[in-house]
């Protein structure tokens, strides 16, 4: 098998951590479910749908970057042996440019995918055989900063980590800090990490990504109630509920809501609880933060990088940095 995994995940035990996350979310003021749950297989697909829409301009800018820019960024890494890898490759069309231009500068590379989920990591084994036929893959299923302290008991391989497509932005400022220390200390001196920001940008142009005219994105949010229901036997009536898109100027995040249409009782039988929802009460599903470039120069800072580059579109609206443990 070409992947190892750290610690197998029982379907029992994830549905118990599920169950637990929706009780506590629906119990705070104001309620909350975690934007983690909203990748079943349906949700998986439906992001993929999101990632080609023309509004939600991400995924294209982060490609074009690759694109046009990848045998640059390669060439710091030309004649090296490195792990590239990879934390929550999606379907890694991305990753595998960067690869392909690394190969092309000379450099012996192991794709590494660090991946909570083992289909997800059968997936991504296959699509990078299909892309790369024969490229060295040693996939890790287990959470993030373990699968790199396991790598590192493994062998003393530089490594060249990606966090790509703006997924530092699902976190809050202080949970992002933490999170990149966590990533450094998992990293030994000399050890790069290639992150992927959206930057601050024309208002409409975020409120447009983040609620498209066919509706996709909130077809994406409203399958996490389907999920509920389906796993844990809730009755949300999706109907009954809107998907809302906002951005806050405030702290540069975009934020996603569910938002109940009328007075109602949602019970989920697995939690023996029935929840109450005033007409237009929110359930909060996601932030996305946006930064500036001085915002990208102080996290690496606290976090314990030097910057070594930074690589953007020609619009100025996507950043990825490549980072250098201090």
């Amino acid at each position: 098998m070409s992947w190892h995994v750290l610690s197998p995940t029982s379907a029992e035990s994830v549905q118990a951590e599920f169950a637990l996350e929706v009780l506590t979310g629906l119990s705070e003021r104001p309620k909350r479910l975690n934007s983690r749950w909203f990748y079943d297989d349906e949700g998986s697909r439906l992001f993929q749908r999101i990632m080609a829409l023309d509004e939600y301009y991400p995924t294209d800018l982060e490609r074009g970057i690759f694109e046009a820019r990848g045998d640059e960024l390669a060439e710091r890494f030309a004649g090296r042996t490195l792990d590239v890898v990879d934390l929550g490759a999606g379907d890694g069309t991305k990753t595998f440019l960067l690869l392909d231009a690394l190969r092309r500068a000379g450099a012996e590379v192991r794709y590494v995918p660090i991946d909570i989920s083992e289909g997800a990591m059968a997936s991504c084994h296959a699509a990078c055989q299909e892309a790369l036929p024969g490229h060295p893959f040693q996939g890790v299923v287990g959470d993030y900063v373990s699968g790199l302290r396991w790598l590192a008991q493994q062998d003393d391989r530089e490594r060249l980590v990606l966090f790509l497509g703006s997924n530092i932005g699902n976190f809050d400022k202080p949970r992002a800090r933490a999170f990149l220390r966590r990533i450094w200390s998992g990293l030994s001196k000399g050890d790069h990490l290639l992150v992927g920001f959206d930057l601050k940008k024309d208002i409409e142009v975020l409120l447009n990504a983040y609620n498209d005219s066919a509706g996709v994105t909130s077809a994406f949010n409203l399958n996490l109630l389907t999920r509920i229901n389906r796993e844990l036997g809730g009755t949300f009536e999706l109907d009954r509920w809107r998907h809302y898109g906002t951005y806050n100027v405030f702290t540069g995040a975009m934020e996603s809501y569910l938002v109940s249409l009328d007075a109602q009782e949602v019970h989920i039988e697995a939690l023996r609880t029935t929840f109450h929802f005033e007409p237009w009460e929110p359930i909060h599903t996601e932030y996305s933060y946006k930064y500036l470039e001085r915002d990208i120069e102080s996290l690496a800072e606290v976090c314990g990088f030097d910057i070594e580059a930074r690589y953007r579109d020609d619009r100025g609206w996507f950043c990825d940095a490549l980072w250098k443990v201090r």
